[in-house]
């Protein structure tokens, strides 16, 4: 796989950017979303610089879609830097009250100080940032009891700010999903391809789905061999992540005018399965091996 950086420019992140900064005095604390399969590379480096010292509650979404083991590790990981993190799922409604709870453990002095000073019942209100299609406006939907925020499963369709009301008494403040301007580690830039983070036209498909097999092969070798009929993984051990792509292709008859395997067929195909959880409940990334399970925000990109 190419080392070299990946660029990406998003038109609107100046906007969201600018949006974060002039909204954040009128917000109580800020709900940051983070993708459960790739906590790490999900994580907006420049979002810790805007936000400075407003009280944060770290939310992983998709969490019927990740590994539960991995997901307790995670947890764990930021219990241990004495931060919270939420599991959560949107379209369940799994780990709800968790995030009710922990907003009103975040907001209580607050609600104290509004209490002090005449303004009791004053409804708070929270922020909620993170990278396009991570879950945001399926969060501010479940959360409100309809559907007061646009959802599709694609990124960028938030495109401007948008305040809902909710009956848990905290207005939320949707912001558009914004990327940093490159991914220093292609690593990065790869899993928010595979999850779809990123639109499937910016990066080559066969690209992403080597990248995938690669990941597969390394953290759930069984799931990979067992969804594609591979047998044994040592029997093609030695295998290039390309070639095993084609192996599957092929296996699945995926193939063109004189034998040939389709390999931008197979890519699209390994691609879809990961995200339609054909091959499992799939994490990307174990907290031991990333720097201190979270990117520092201090981090110059």
């Amino acid at each position: 796989m190419p080392s070299e950086q990946i660029q990406w420019f998003p038109g609107h992140m100046a906007k969201t950017r600018r949006l974060i900064r002039e909204n954040l005095t009128a917000v109580d604390l800020v709900i940051e979303m983070l993708d459960a399969r790739i906590p790490f590379s999900s994580k907006n480096p420049e979002i810790g610089k805007w936000i400075g010292e407003k009280p944060v509650v770290t939310v992983l979404s998709k969490a019927a879609m990740a590994d539960p083991a991995v997901s307790a590790l995670w947890v764990q990981s930021y219990r241990q830097r004495g931060k919270t993190a939420v599991l959560l799922d949107c379209l369940t409604g799994e780990g709800m009250e968790g995030l009710t709870r922990e907003i009103a453990n975040l907001t209580s002095e607050r609600r104290e100080r509004y209490d002090q000073k005449g303004m009791t019942g004053r409804r708070m209100r929270a922020m909620i940032v993170g990278i396009p299609n991570v879950g945001k406006s399926s969060l501010i939907n479940r959360i409100a009891g309809n559907r007061s925020a646009k959802v599709e499963n694609r990124p960028g369709v938030t495109m401007q700010k948008q305040w809902v009301p909710t009956s848990a008494g905290v207005d939320l403040l949707d912001m558009p999903g914004v990327l940093w301007p490159k991914f220093e580690d292609p690593t990065v830039g790869e899993n928010l391809a595979i999850t779809g983070a990123i639109r499937d036209v910016i990066l080559d498909a066969e690209r992403i789905a080597y990248a995938l097999i690669g990941r597969l092969r390394r953290l759930y070798p069984d799931a990979l061999s067992v969804r594609y009929r591979l047998g044994d993984p040592e029997q093609y051990r030695n295998l290039a992540d390309w070639e095993l792509a084609e192996y599957i292709g092929r296996k699945r008859g995926l193939l063109v005018s004189g034998g040939e395997v389709d390999l931008e067929r197979t890519a699209r195909l390994l691609i879809e399965e990961f995200r339609s959880l054909k091959i499992g409940r799939i994490t990307l990334e174990r907290p031991e091996t990333v720097r201190g399970g979270e990117k520092e925000p201090e981090r110059d990109v």
